[in-house]
């Protein structure tokens, strides 16, 4: 049998093993609540007659995906009463979850707003609570060798969540009351806690914190002590940073978007949401293999410019109107890239981290990808469509001032893109294989 045939094979076993299994599950789980309050929620304020700008000011909702790794620590260092470690935590956290996202057809978005933000808050609490237990089950599951393949699975099932609220529920929305839509979303995390009780605890021959000290402290002194020192790890926290940042500005305010061009809820529902379901698990397949093939440095440079070419497409459907083929076509070909980008992302922060530190580590690094997503999001509204007299207390705190709209905006993330880019050839170089900081 030939090298080739025995990596094949390799490659095959890897793909259909239990373990690729559990991080499918594992990325539905964490990709219901992000999906609910990115996708599901906006639609339904959008529905509401709910303006441009307070819907962009919601993306503030996940400040608690930026933090995560401030309690994180906490979640290394103590364990539940049951399951262990890792799966008591996700027990506890998919529970709230099903709870709160079932709670916000209580409210009326059109005299609740502030409560409703507030909820919205609590849920990427518990959202952001839940990835870092994820994530640090993930890392310890994995051997080194398939990283890229769990990786891309679990990028599969993290958008293969988003059938549901950003899919399933604007159809819903089409003939029930939105209380029933929010109550029907928020059962399918029954899916994750099923999942829970049925895995088992990863046995990992680690040296777990001993006490509060050690959690919060020393991850951090592991990560800057590597080769490279300080500057080496500020450059890979500034790469994840920007690597995503136009891509992520480019689809923050997608369903929006999709309305304000004349498309219905129904194609939105099915149509946008199906086609962008298909396209993330090829380019997440894509992306797992092109890992494996060729590495996980050659795969970034791979994804970032397909990412940044894909959102030229947003622009060029901001510029020639509502066509149906043109509109598949432009999120397929996104989509895809965010598949690929994200396998390929993953797999690269979690070959940064130390088997000792696994959950504060990730929850520092994927901390700083949802930073954009979080703050910089929060302005596309104002960025798209200005601020006006009419427009009340953002013309009184910030004044007035002219948007660029959507084509130019579009444009301008594009732009975005291209810092994170140039920060490969320091932190994952072309021609090296392996990692340049790693522990």
């Amino acid at each position: 049998m030939t090298f080739r045939m025995i990596g094949q094979n390799r490659f095959w076993r890897a793909v259909f093993g239990r373990r690729m299994v559990i991080c499918f599950f594992n990325g539905f789980s964490a990709g219901m609540p992000l999906f609910f309050l990115y996708q599901l929620l906006p639609a339904w304020l959008r529905s509401e007659h709910v303006d441009l700008k307070t819907i962009g000011l919601f993306s503030l909702v996940g400040i608690p995906y930026t933090w995560k790794f401030v309690w994180a620590p906490f979640m290394d260092r103590y364990v539940p009463p049951f399951l262990g470690r890792r799966r008591g935590w996700m027990l506890i956290t998919q529970l709230i979850l099903l709870l709160t996202m079932s709670l916000f057809g209580l409210f009326d978005p059109r005299h609740q707003v502030p409560f409703i933000a507030a909820l919205a808050c609590f849920v990427a609490f518990a959202s952001a609570s839940q990835d870092i237990v994820l994530d640090a089950y993930r890392r310890e599951l994995l051997p080194d060798e398939e990283l890229g393949l769990g990786n891309a699975m679990y990028v599969n099932g993290y958008r293969a969540a988003v059938f549901i609220p950003g899919g399933l529920g604007l159809v819903m929305a089409g003939f029930l009351p939105w209380r029933a839509v929010f109550f029907g979303v928020a059962c399918f995390m029954a899916i994750g806690i099923m999942k829970t009780v049925f895995i088992a605890e990863v046995a990992v021959d680690v040296n777990p914190p001993k006490s509060i000290r050690e959690a919060v402290w020393l991850p951090f002194c592991e990560f800057f002590d590597r080769k490279g020192g300080v500057g080496q790890g500020l450059l890979l926290l500034a790469f994840l940073f920007l690597y995503k940042i136009g891509d992520s500005m480019a689809t923050s305010l997608s369903t929006p978007f999709y309305l304000d061009l004349g498309f219905s809820m129904t194609v939105i529902g099915t149509m946008v949401k199906m086609i962008t379901f298909w396209a993330m698990i090829v380019g997440s397949i894509l992306g797992g293999i092109v890992i494996f093939t060729s590495g996980i440095n050659r795969s970034l440079w791979y994804a970032g410019g397909v990412q940044m070419v894909s959102i030229l497409g947003f622009a060029l459907l901001s510029t020639l109107g509502p066509s149906l083929p043109l509109l598949g076509g432009v999120i397929a070909f996104e989509y895809l890239g965010v598949g690929f980008g994200t396998s390929a992302l993953v797999a690269f922060m979690s070959r940064a981290t130390s088997h000792n530190f696994t959950a504060t580590q990730f929850a520092l690094f994927s901390s700083l990808i949802a930073l954009p997503r979080t703050f910089v999001n929060a302005l596309t509204g104002f960025m798209i469509e200005g601020v006006g007299r009419d427009d009340g207390v953002y013309f009184t705190v910030l004044g007035g001032w002219q948007g660029m709209g959507y084509t130019n905006f579009f444009l301008f993330c594009t732009l975005c893109a291209i810092p994170g880019i140039i920060l490969l050839k320091w932190v994952a170089p072309w021609k090296c294989h392996g990692a340049v900081i790693g522990p």
